[in-house]
């Protein structure tokens, strides 16, 4: 007899996304339905004074506006958006808005999380962490939700798990809570047009990444696999096209639409695997920009993987578009298309380097969900040299 797959899906705690539109003609409805005003932006430095998205929405806000913040890096230093939380405080935010890409969206839902738990110090951030993959005890939910206006791919803004990097152990540190997903995302394709393209393609190729390891993931689940297989779909393609057109917003709008997709089995708790823990660490760690981590890791944890999966990356290949059955060939060939890097030695990564590295993402909450086992950082090394 075949044995039943069981679960239980949980939809995100969110309101609404909002897609196709531009985000000032529709910034009224969505503020409508927050119950206080006063709001606090959240903006990359690069958008701030390379495009003028900010100062549309500062016009179409007028005197809701308390405050803008442009200080959170990249990969989410603690010290970074406990500033951003501490000049949010200051303001008296009752909405908080994000514009950009990852790094803002992840800091806008730990700001939720500082504020409403009285966080009054970068240390006092460790009251925060999830524990045993679980929101930290006694954590409470955000009083000022968030409204999300992406110009990357990275997909954060579907989940309540958000990441910040503690810079003196070079860890991201996992923090979560059902409430901290935006409220509401607003997917504006012509948002993206002034992203640099390497960020646009290589937060692409992360979200593909997304729906690879969730459809592949051990806690997979059936209506979350039927996204993950449609933003494979979608999204190869979509990234060739605005490769190829970068005034294409069709192209980008399906690759917003697959982005989206790929975080379905994200957004109920569907675990990832070691592409995903890498990828981390490669990014807090090494410095390495966050899409291009999925650039250097899927393709060798396919193969990796292969062993216990083959049956199921078929699926995948399928899905991509890849007629040979070869899930981890086509995502190479994908890469090279899109002219990204592809290996850790791009960044300088030395192979005398990768014991420290396997040591650290054994930290990871994802090396344990990992489709084939991982149960040491020796047994990881293999997998990394695959990189170099």
């Amino acid at each position: 007899m075949m044995k039943l797959v069981s679960g239980a899906y949980r939809p995100p705690k969110a309101e609404g996304i909002f897609f196709g539109q531009a985000f000032d003609r529709v910034i009224d409805q969505v503020l409508a339905e927050h119950p206080g005003q006063r709001a606090f932006v959240l903006v990359s430095k690069s958008i701030r004074t390379q495009t003028n998205d900010l100062q549309r929405l500062e016009e179409k806000l007028g005197s809701r506006l308390v405050g803008v913040f442009d200080g959170v890096t990249a990969h989410t230093p603690r010290e970074s958006v406990f500033a951003a939380a501490q000049a949010a405080k200051s303001a008296q935010a009752e909405v908080l808005i994000t514009l950009g890409g990852g790094s803002q969206t992840d800091a806008g839902k730990i700001v939720q999380l500082c504020l409403s738990n009285d966080i009054d110090s970068i240390k006092g951030m460790d009251r925060l962490r999830s524990v045993a993959g679980k929101p930290a005890p006694g954590l409470k939910a955000p009083k000022a939700r968030m409204i999300a206006l992406p110009t990357t791919l990275s997909a954060g803004e579907f989940t309540a798990y958000a990441g910040m990097t503690n810079s003196e152990t070079g860890i991201k540190e996992s923090v979560q809570h059902p409430y901290a997903v935006p409220s509401h995302v607003i997917l504006d394709p012509a948002l993206t047009l002034a992203t640099p393209m390497p960020l646009w393609l290589s937060s692409g190729v992360r979200a593909i990444d997304h729906a690879v390891e969730g459809y592949l993931s051990i806690h997979a689940q059936p209506f979350s696999q039927a996204a993950d297989l449609q933003a494979m779909r979608l999204l190869p393609q979509a990234l060739l096209r605005s490769f190829r057109d970068p005034s294409d917003l069709q192209a980008r709008f399906d690759c917003q639409i697959g982005m989206w997709l790929s975080m379905v089995g994200s957004q109920s708790g569907v675990s990832k695997g070691a592409s995903h823990a890498i990828g981390h660490l490669l990014g807090s760690w090494a410095k390495i920009p966050h899409g291009i981590t999925s650039c250097i890791t899927l393709a060798s944890v396919l193969r990796f993987n292969s062993v216990v999966n083959a049956a199921a990356q078929v699926e995948v290949a399928k899905a991509l578009g890849a007629d040979d059955g070869d899930a981890a060939g086509y995502i190479e060939r994908l890469v090279l298309d899109l002219t990204l890097p592809s290996r850790l030695g791009h960044y300088g990564i030395r192979a005398d380097q990768l014991p420290e590295l396997a040591r650290l993402c054994m930290h990871d909450r994802w090396i344990p969900t990992n489709p084939r086992s991982i149960p040491t950082a020796e047994s990881l090394l293999p997998l990394l040299e695959r990189m170099l």
